[in-house]
């Protein structure tokens, strides 16, 4: 054996990058130069897979509330986090400025998110070629960026692809730090750290893992002072965040009371809508087994197990208690760690094309998801541009309006229907007795007394679900009588989800 085969074994022992063989020696630096701008082209492919289609799928309740707290001026929106969404804080004043920008459309909406996922690519690049070589981090490129739930939380206004983006940001910057731990490698893990934090306070999970590594890379180098700066740093990364999990402690009652407590069974549920599919994430968990098998990538595989598996072990311990955060979509800054694993699978299979064939056959297998998630229904089973276009056709100033609230209020059908009327219709909420911002909160505070709040306005659009004759079905009781007692069904016509009834006073 000569010697410089024993040293590029050495290298992949360690886990660090191989050279790529069969390069000459003028090729080689060529080859350098094109893998290290690997990452860009990773990031642009999933942004472009991301921001394809974007505007297909109507708006679902989650995305529609981050429209109206992001419509909101900027004191009125921090008046509201005050009382509700505090958690969502830092995404809404970010969606705020940029919708002031480029305007509210279902494409610009979407399309912070779908930029930050392709940020998520190009560190879960950077990871993996750090971790093993270029092969697994090409792999990882291509298969991230063909993964059903990137494009489906690409194409979502809300923070999630922001945390992966951090997440992944922050594991890469670890491994620098740990490879060389010096203050100025440390100060943007302690910023994406924060980052993570403040945009969704579950994602503070990956700092086990984090704690993990750091602990089993000192007991292989007894470095002491690499434990002392990962415990400053995470300590003062988290001074930010500490205001924000009391106040968000103060909401969590009315945010997430419903997350039900996780069972055994929960955790097959949420690996299959942690990809998007179940099919995928099947695959997925089988190409993360092979690395683990492989000698030369043991260690940093076992590192990115860590990081893929420990959050979901602790989300599901701490969610035994009296606050369930058990999602797939909070514990969405894990795939990246998943992918990274599965493209050293990948890269593992031999022969080479082995590899290629198989990231060729998951790509086509996540095609129908891909497909199914830009339908116009893909998120929402209600059509409310159709019934804001029945409106808008009607509309005649002064006219009143009346969502199903009440106890179905979550839902969120008066946000589904004014995000589609256009400027010039002003309808008058007729039982919001103070308004949303007024109240400092998403949703109005309704009167307690209908009849009173119904004042001289002669036509009413009333808009309910469908699936009966009943024009007032699911209103709340008194708000329905107050109606019957006033109005008349002047019109009434059904789209999908929903009824839309226009009423006219009798005199």
């Amino acid at each position: 054996m000569t010697s410089s085969s024993t040293a590029t074994e050495a290298e992949a022992g360690s886990g660090r990058p191989v050279p790529d063989g069969g390069t000459s020696g003028r090729e080689a630096p060529r080859a350098a130069r094109t893998a290290r701008y690997d990452w860009l082209w990773a990031a642009l492919l999933t942004l472009a897979v991301g921001a394809f289609g974007s505007g297909s799928a109507q708006p679902w309740r989650d995305e529609l509330a981050s429209w109206n707290a992001a419509s909101r001026g900027t004191g009125e929106l921090v008046d509201m986090l005050g009382h509700v969404d505090a958690v969502s804080g830092l995404y809404y004043l970010l969606l705020h400025g940029w919708i002031s920008v480029f305007g509210d459309s279902a494409e610009m909406l979407r399309l912070p998110s779908a930029l930050a996922m392709a940020g998520a690519a190009a560190f879960a690049v950077l990871t993996a070629r750090t971790l093993f070589d270029r092969r697994t981090a090409v792999f990882a490129g291509l298969l991230f960026a063909f993964v059903p739930a990137v494009a489906r939380y690409g194409q979502e206004a809300r923070s999630y692809a922001f945390v992966v983006l951090a997440v992944s940001a922050a594991t890469w910057l670890l491994l620098r730090a740990l490879e060389r731990p010096v203050p100025r490698r440390w100060a943007p893990y302690a910023v994406a750290v924060s980052a993570a934090g403040l945009f969704h306070v579950v994602s503070l999970l990956f700092l086990l893992p984090h704690a993990l590594i750091v602990l089993l890379r000192w007991w292989q180098d007894r470095r002491g002072r690499t434990l002392v700066a990962f415990a400053v740093t995470a300590a003062v990364a988290l001074v930010p965040v500490v205001p924000l999990v009391l106040l968000g402690q103060r909401q969590v009652g009315r945010q997430i009371s419903w997350i039900k407590t996780p069972h055994l069974r929960s955790v097959a549920d949420l690996w299959n809508n942690l990809f998007g599919s179940p099919m995928i994430g099947l695959a997925i968990a089988a190409l993360a087994l092979l690395p683990l098998a492989w000698s030369r990538g043991r260690r940093p595989a076992v590192e990115l197990l860590l990081t893929g598996a420990a959050p979901i072990g602790a989300a599901w311990v701490v969610s035994q208690g009296s606050t369930s955060y058990f999602m797939d979509r909070y514990l969405l800054f894990t795939l990246p760690a998943w992918v990274v694993l599965a493209a050293a699978g990948l890269a593992a299979l031999r022969p080479s094309r082995a590899g290629s064939l198989a990231l060729a056959a998951l790509i086509l297998l996540g095609l129908p998801d891909q497909r199914q998630m830009r339908t116009e229904w893909a998120r929402v089973g209600l059509d409310g541009e159709a019934a804001a276009q029945i409106i808008a056709k009607g509309y005649r100033p002064g006219d009143g309006f009346v969502p199903v609230r009440g106890a179905d209020r979550v839902y969120m059908i008066d946000f589904q229907v004014e995000y589609f009327l256009p400027q010039r219709v002003q309808l008058r909420d007729v039982f919001a007795e103070r308004s949303a911002l007024a109240s400092d909160d998403l949703f109005p505070q309704e009167c307690a007394q209908p009849v009173r709040c119904l004042g001289p306005t002669q036509r009413v659009w009333v808009v309910t679900w469908s699936g009966t004759k009943n024009p007032y079905h699911k209103l709340p009781e008194d708000q329905a009588e107050a109606l019957e007692r006033h109005y008349r069904v002047a019109e009434s016509q059904t789209v999908r989800g929903l009824s839309v009834s226009l009423l006219e006073r009798v005199r």
